[in-house]
């Protein structure tokens, strides 16, 4: 039974990857529409092309230096080996090889979704969400299948014939952690560059385009307007491929490392079931998004695409809580035991069923502060009629209010999971959610998509009832983009707290005091490290951006003929200037993400380092809400406007559209919340995974009994400290006796 369990998971992985190349190909196969349609889809492709080309130099080095970093540290410490290196290189590129693909099938599918849009909104809705599937599989699929076959390497290698919970075990999940260490490398990278491309090339298409010259948001005109939709496949589509993969392995990961401290010796599975548990799951989760896509259809013009995306979602997860219940209680024995928490397998089935709870539930709540029709949007639409500043002070209090719910939902999730099945419980938890991995990326990726289908239709001059369709679509996917980066920051929440009791363990951590002056510094340096974090990129998109604004204004003054269409923009100035721009900024917030947990770790040891990522996690999910929300809800309060909306004035009830002054504050308030949910916001999850890898991947060398003696750091420093008081009471003995006589 053992290897039957562990060859199925990379098969689930290659199942995905079959399914999701007979979906590519016939996205390929439908028709593309006329030649300027194709020729404005050749500029998007290229220019997406371009900017992956030059962040995947500037990642290669990198690469290769943090590869020989780990290989060498590998050598120091009996519970690592140099081979950390090669699993890092694998993580890294299977994480950069998930964003190409959504990329790829993204800007193949965005022109067939205009053309699609064409006939009906059945099948713009069929092609955008095929597309979309094609890289939700693929991020899985890759996923499952990298993980699945290097565990079974490593197994081979390191643990042979030795017990489950064995040495050997520890070491070969320490080495497999290099793999999730180089798949969140590469996501931060990714996600923090691909935002301030893709909110550089969006705030000056705004500022240039639509208040000043009064043009619409995709004209062909606009010089930037190419460089935007690049952008959305850059970074909501390559970046949250490569985000979702490293949250997928870490969740799975950090399960199986606290899976290795429970005693299964008397499962069919050589003592492996706890765990093996995690990647089953994550392989039945793949045959389970895959039935969902079936569900996801609409019949006519009128049917609810929200709907039928909640539909396939929905199926999806109910299907997979099942099978998983299934599972657990197959493979686990009745009875087990982590850190001193007893539990049975029947409380293992309620944590994971309380996992997807967990994720439902943000979604739904996401949904709600980010969907047109909804109270918080329609408050920041009625207080975009009294000005700009309005429309600010509404959007920040959305986005603020936003974080009370979910932040219920995830405290919930993690003492009910907790009490069911200890650190195990919340680990599956995580698991349990991030299962239906494949169809979150699927309805998370149709939203960028249709947004390009809409700008092509645009630029393109195709008739209006093509434009309310793609439209139609486009705020659809703008909700769900934020039910995704929802989902993403819930999955982050869980996985990190699984991953820091990882860490705990395996640095040989009782407790993490907060009593303790140096412990308490930590927590309040982590906190801080999201705000700096956010400030670097945020800050990052407004230099990127007021370059693009002078570009675009140099173009219209410059050119002459633009504005009547006799002229074409200079495209590529504007594409060269987000990726130059992206390229440049994406390194310092990506270092702090990476070096911090080593200073720390290496200076001040592991209880210090056990603080600073409890601050980090906290302050970052906080972080992560609002600013995701927030600019969710102001983008929508401005596509409100596209089809009218009823404003309360002095003069009474009034209908207004866009290019009325209450639209102008409301794109104000969109432009500020751009980077808000594309770029720092959705960065924030992976902030928290990767800084908690990071510090599970250096824990061995920072472990408290990692001395060659076999005694702790922090016994040393209190046997030193003994040793020093025993030598000044007795000289203070010795003076008394010195006195007396």
């Amino acid at each position: 039974m053992k290897e039957i369990a562990m060859y199925s998971v990379p098969a689930f992985g290659v199942i995905a990857l079959i399914y999701m190349a007979i979906k590519s190909s016939w996205v390929g196969k439908q028709d593309a529409g006329d030649d300027k349609m194709r020729e404005l889809s050749g500029y998007i492709a290229d220019g997406a092309i371009a900017f992956l080309k030059a962040e995947w130099k500037i990642l290669t080095y990198f690469a290769i230096i943090a590869a020989i970093l780990l290989g060498w540290s590998g050598t120091l410490v009996e519970n690592s080996s140099p081979i950390i290196a090669i699993a890092f290189i694998i993580g890294a590129f299977l994480s950069a090889t998930a964003g190409y693909i959504g990329m790829k099938i993204a800007t193949q599918a965005n022109v067939r979704t205009a053309q699609a849009a064409r006939t009906s909104l059945a099948k713009a809705l069929e092609v955008s969400f095929t597309g979309g599937a094609v890289m939700g599989l693929g991020v899985a699929g890759l996923a499952v299948f990298g993980l699945g076959g290097l565990f079974i390497v490593f197994y081979f290698m390191f643990v042979g014939d030795a017990a489950a919970n064995s040495h050997e075990m520890e070491k070969a999940l320490e080495v497999l952690a290099g793999f999730s260490l180089g798949a969140e490398s590469i996501a931060l990278f990714a996600r923090v560059g691909g935002g301030i491309y893709t909110k550089a090339a969006d705030v000056g298409a705004d500022l240039v385009g639509k208040v000043e010259a009064g043009i619409p948001e995709d004209d062909v005109r606009n010089p930037a307007t190419i460089a935007d939709n690049v952008g959305d496949n850059v970074g909501d589509v390559a970046g949250m491929g490569a985000d979702l993969f490293g949250s997928y392995v870490a969740t799975i990961l950090a399960t199986m490392i606290l899976g290795r401290e429970i005693d299964a010796s008397g499962d069919n599975f050589g003592g492996l079931s706890p765990i093996l548990l995690p990647m089953v799951i994550a392989g039945i989760g793949i045959i389970f998004s895959i039935v969902g896509t079936f569900f996801v259809r609409v019949k006519n013009e009128t049917d609810s695409v929200q709907g039928a995306l909640n539909m396939g979602n929905w199926s999806s997860i109910i299907l997979t809580g099942i099978a998983a219940s299934g599972l657990a209680v197959w493979m686990l024995p009745k009875e087990l035991a982590i850190r001193g928490e007893n539990f049975t397998s029947v409380d293992v089935v309620w944590a994971i069923l309380i996992g997807l709870a967990v994720g439902a539930g943000m979604s739904i709540v996401t949904e709600y502060y980010t969907a047109m029709g909804k109270r918080p949007v329609d408050s920041i639409v009625q207080q975009s009629s009294t000005g700009h500043a309005t429309n600010i002070i509404g959007g920040l209090a959305v986005g603020m209010e936003s974080t009370v719910i979910p932040t219920l939902i995830l405290a919930a999730g993690i003492y009910s999971s907790f009490a069911f099945a200890g650190l195990y419980g919340v680990a599956i938890a995580a698991a349990g959610m991030m299962a239906t991995t494949a169809m979150q990326l699927a309805i998370d990726a149709f939203g960028p998509i249709a947004d390009n289908a809409g700008g092509i239709a645009e630029m393109s001059g195709l008739p209006k009832e093509v434009r309310e369709r793609t439209d139609n679509l486009d705020a659809v996917g703008n909700t769900t983009a934020a039910t995704g980066k929802g989902f993403a920051i819930a999955s982050a929440a869980l996985t990190s707290l699984a991953l820091f009791a990882a860490f705990v363990g395996i640095a040989k951590i009782d407790a993490i005091d907060i009593f303790k002056a140096d412990v308490l510094a930590g927590l309040f340096v982590g906190a801080m490290i999201p705000f700096i974090f956010s400030a670097l990129a945020i800050a990052a998109v407004g230099k990127a951006a007021m370059a693009m604004v002078n570009e675009v204004r140099r173009q219209f003054r410059e050119i002459p003929g633009i504005m009547e269409y006799k002229a074409k923009p200079e495209y590529e100035k504007c594409v060269a200037i987000s990726t130059e721009a992206s390229i440049r900024e994406m390194i310092a917030p990506s270092m702090i993400a990476l070096l911090v947990p080593i200073v720390v770790g290496f200076i001040f040891g592991p209880e210090v380092l056990g603080g600073l990522l409890a601050g980090v996690t906290v302050s970052g999910v906080l972080m992560g809400m609002f600013q995701s929300n927030a600019g969710g809800a102001w983008d929508n309060a401005k596509k409100s406007f596209e089809k009218g909306v009823k404003i309360k004035t002095a003069k009474g009830e009034e209908i207004f559209y866009k290019g009325s002054e209450p639209h102008k504050a409301s794109v104000t308030g969109d432009t500020v919340g751009d980077p808000f949910k594309d770029t720092s916001g959705p960065s924030m999850n992976i902030l928290i995974k990767l800084m908690s890898i990071v510090s599970l991947v250096i824990a061995p060398h920072i472990a408290l009994d990692s001395n060659v003696d076999g005694h702790s750091h922090g016994i040393q420093k209190d046997a030193a400290k003994e040793v020093k008081l025993e030598t000044v009471v007795s000289v203070k003995q010795r003076n008394m006796q010195q006195v007396v006589l």
